[in-house]
């Protein structure tokens, strides 16, 4: 439903995300999509659509393991159309869904439970139950050894990764202006992340991993009101959920009321063929299993490694075909900076506007809000990251993009002459322990009307501007 907001900016052909840009940011046979099958913006609505579909399928419980399935598929084919918007808990979210594949989401509270009239206890052990564990763990674990630097021990880069100008909300900002408080900060998380996962698994008392999994609950809520991450505090809180204790769902149950149905486990008995068949899939489904947990903990393993050697062509293929990726390192090293973005706007009238922020009157230097006045997470992301080399084949179709929503929407007064898509950085240098503003370095990283790759059409568009 978020999505639907920017669905004719990111998802049609004649948006910010074409295909053959798509295809030349990741080259690789084994970036598949359902989406690349036909570029056509109804079918980029169907796949949407059915990503939806699966998520009331999953809410209810309805055809659990199916909806699970399709879930993954449209869900990873909608991350890769919109690649350059895609954040660390889109590609988290995918992962979690392709072990769920091999879990019985729907025994409990849900339609097929119901439907089934069958107990299921309130724990589960299998190679998916660990896979997910592990999957749910390492992303703690790679993000704590990420942060084992002087910045996060002295509280600066709590500061500065709260800040508006980088990817803190303004109850963040304001949270973290207290030296004591953003030290306290650094020391909490990286402490949370580096021995949390490490005590989850070593001890065998349910109160005390449940109190870990409270201390991570909590921990996503506070990300959720202090950070502009997006939908990765809501999927960080669902994915610990699974790691609950039973005894806690155990407790929930018993307030609930449950009925057996003895004809059902008489047909369960009654039908040997099918526990037969049932035997085979589900061996094959351990086997599937444990491939996919070898495919991950190789990726996982390779990243935390200081050197990270390179894995074989076709173990990377497959990690790609399973969409298994483990970019953990977030906010490892956060930079003593501000950043921000603007589209300057030139208009037939002669005024200059920020198309990034509803046409309200540009502000070249720390626009006010910072990030947070963009229109939501997904900008956020794609201008942080698009002055990256790698991203600049989305320049001329973002620009261009742009320019025809805005042109399509206001009347000829209005219409855009000109765009310039820029993306600033102030440095802060510190001398004797006292941080100073530095250099503000500013980039265009896209116009429209396009400039070559010489650099043509820049006189005339200085001389245009300035009327000479």
């Amino acid at each position: 439903m978020l999505r639907c907001r920017d669905f004719r900016l990111m998802f049609t052909p004649e948006g910010m995300f074409p295909h053959d840009a798509l295809h030349a940011f990741t080259p690789s046979a084994a970036n598949w999509s359902l989406a690349f099958l036909l570029d056509a913006a109804w079918w980029d609505g169907l796949i949407l659509g059915l990503e939806g579909v699966a998520g009331i399928m999953l809410a209810a419980g309805f055809q659990t393991r199916l909806a699970v399935i399709i879930a993954w598929v449209a869900l990873v084919s909608v991350v890769r159309r919109t690649a350059p918007a895609t954040n660390a808990g889109d590609l988290w979210l995918a992962t979690l869904l392709l072990w769920g594949g091999f879990l019985p989401l729907g025994s409990r509270w849900s339609l097929d439970a119901a439907r089934r009239h069958q107990p299921c206890p309130g724990s589960h052990l299998s190679v998916a139950s660990v896979a997910l564990t592990l999957q749910i763990l390492v992303v703690y674990l790679a993000a704590g050894l990420s942060k084992c630097n002087a910045t996060w021990l002295s509280g600066t880069a709590v500061r500065d990764a709260l800040s508006v100008h980088d990817h803190g909300t303004p109850l963040g900002a304001w949270l973290v202006q207290l030296p004591a408080v953003a030290k306290l900060a650094g020391v909490a998380v990286l402490s949370l992340e580096l021995a949390g996962p490490v005590l989850f698994l070593l001890l065998p008392w349910p109160r005390l991993r449940g109190a870990i999994a409270l201390s991570f609950l909590t921990f996503h809520g506070l990300v959720g009101l202090l950070m502009s991450v997006g939908l990765f505090a809501a999927i960080g809180i669902a994915a610990w959920l699974a790691l609950v204790p039973g005894v806690v769902w155990d407790q929930l149950s018993r307030l609930m009321p449950t009925r057996r149905s003895t004809a059902a486990f008489a047909r369960a008995r009654n039908a040997p063929a099918r526990g037969a068949f049932c035997g085979a899939l589900k061996a094959a489904a351990n086997a599937a299993c444990v491939g996919l947990l070898v495919l991950a903990a190789a990726d996982a393993t390779v990243r935390l490694l200081p050197w990270q050697p390179p894995l074989p062509a076709a173990i990377q293929t497959a990690i790609d075909l399973a969409c298994l990726r483990q970019d953990w390192e977030m906010f490892g090293t956060v930079p003593q900076q501000e950043q921000w973005t603007y589209a300057r706007g030139l208009l037939a009238d002669g005024s200059e506007v920020d198309l990034l922020r509803d046409g309200q009157p540009l502000e070249r230097e720390r626009p006010g809000g910072g990030f947070t006045s963009l229109p939501h997470h997904r900008w956020h992301k794609l201008l942080w990251v698009l002055p990256k080399p790698p991203m600049r084949v989305f320049s001329p179709s973002i620009a261009s993009a742009l320019a025809a929503d805005w042109n399509a929407n206001h009347p000829p007064e209005k219409q855009l002459r000109r765009l310039e898509i820029c993306f600033a950085r102030l440095t802060a240098t510190s001398s004797s322990g006292v941080t100073e503003p530095g250099v503000l370095h500013e980039l265009v990283v896209a116009t429209w009307p396009p400039r070559n790759a010489t650099g043509a059409g820049n006189l005339d568009r200085w001389l245009d501007e300035h009327g000479e």
